[in-house]
């Protein structure tokens, strides 16, 4: 680990320059030494950093959700192309590239957040060791050796031992009590933020292998944070529990506000603008409107939300609009408009059904009346049979032979 933080050596300076000035700012309340300044520092450039990293949040919302409408695409590919490794990874690529999106995209955060979590894990090795870096002078680092979180300091991880422990004036005991709760709690934040996005931010209606890839990240992740977490130190677990707490945060925002279509918190985001339009008559707000214009555009094309949704206004007695309002209307109206919506076209026939249709067409049915067409049949006249072909007379085939007009033989074949 000591090896990768110091890859990240360029951005300790910046780091710890701005860990110095919130310190300088909650130091003047609690007091310099003391643990809430220094541990408040931490999660302030947390703070910081996440929100520097909005846009990219953003990004990986579009990402994930494009990804999950283009799994289907995808494993129609890989079944067509599984013999041919080169055409496989063509295609995707043409996919990737005409839908906007890119697999990475979802991975933008962490990647973003990793040089400032080894800038910083740099920063408190250097601290524990008791040498200097960036802007943490000597009086600095005395001071941030004193500092203890719960009675646990600063720089001190689970796994070091009692005289080290020792030298940082904390007890053992302290020390891996702290560490583990905290280890306890970074993991269980990390498992239920994925797991609430699996519950309630997919499309259930989409069975992907995608999903099943995600489920179980969901349970490796945490795994290999509690893992990882022994060898952190104090400073960089209140680094890590405070970014997982705000992606939980977060991630609870956009699927409350902006949900996955298809997945059940939309289901449950048109429950709540249905009650609001029950309440006050209208849609309120743009970002609303925006979501009933893009259902009213999507027409037959709706999910089983949409279609429940646009159903359950009809009986409020309220019909959607283009430009996504609603209007009052007659509740018969609206029931009719509603059921216009919800019909699907026919689905379409198998070959073998098209085929047997064809055929069955081809062929008169008994059961039919009379034909409406002129015969050149005489009514009552038996109808003549077909003339014989001159190289032969039809026979009756035997078993074996094909029935109809026969082939004459070779003449070298006649004896």
């Amino acid at each position: 680990m000591d090896t990768i933080a110091s890859l990240f050596s360029f951005i300790t300076t910046p780091v710890s320059w701005i860990i110095v000035q919130f310190h300088k700012l909650y130091g003047a309340v609690f007091g310099p030494d003391t643990g809430w300044a220094w541990g408040l520092s931490i999660v302030s450039l947390v703070v910081l950093i996440r929100i520097c990293l909005i846009p990219l949040f953003v990004k990986q919302i579009k990402s994930m959700r494009n990804m999950q409408v283009l799994q289907p695409k995808m494993k129609a590919i890989q079944e067509r192309y599984k013999n041919d490794r080169q055409r496989q990874q063509e295609e995707m690529m043409k996919l990737y590239k005409d839908a906007g999106t890119n697999p990475l995209s979802s991975c933008l955060p962490i990647l973003a957040q990793s040089p400032f979590f080894f800038a910083l894990y740099h920063v408190l090795s250097s601290i524990a060791s008791g040498k200097t870096i960036g802007v943490i002078d000597q009086p600095l680092l005395a001071s941030a050796r004193e500092a203890h979180i719960f009675g646990a300091p600063l720089a001190a991880t689970f796994t070091d031992s009692a005289e080290k422990v020792a030298s940082l004036n904390a007890s053992l005991v302290d020390v891996r009590v702290v560490t583990a709760i905290m280890i306890v709690l970074m993991s269980l934040s990390q498992f239920y933020t994925q797991r609430q996005l699996m519950q309630k931010n997919v499309d259930l209606t989409v069975k992907t292998p995608y999903m099943q890839q995600q489920k179980m990240l969901m349970y490796i992740f945490p795994v290999i944070f509690a893992v990882m977490g022994i060898n952190f130190p104090v400073g960089v677990l209140v680094y890590w529990l405070t970014t997982n707490v705000w992606t939980m945060g977060q991630q609870m925002y956009v699927i409350n506000q902006n949900p996955t279509p298809g997945s059940k918190a939309q289901d449950n985001y048109l429950q709540r603008l249905l009650k609001s339009v029950s309440t006050h008559g209208e849609i309120r707000g743009r970002r609303r409107r925006n979501i009933v214009r893009a259902i009213v555009a999507k027409g037959p094309d709706r999910n089983d939300n949409e279609r429940k949704f646009i159903a359950a206004l009809a009986k409020e007695g309220y019909s959607a609009q283009a430009d996504g309002t609603v209007t009052k209307v007659d509740p018969a109206v609206a029931e009719a408009e509603a059921a216009n919506a919800r019909r699907q076209q026919p689905k379409r026939q198998t070959k073998a059904k098209r085929q047997q249709g064809g055929a069955g067409s081809a062929m008169a049915d008994p059961a039919e009346g009379p034909s409406l067409e002129k015969s050149d049949t005489p009514s009552g006249a038996t109808p003549k049979q077909p003339a014989k072909p001159a190289g032969g007379g039809t026979r009756q085939g035997k078993a074996g032979q094909r029935k109809g007009p026969q082939r004459p033989k070779h003449p070298s074949s006649k004896k």
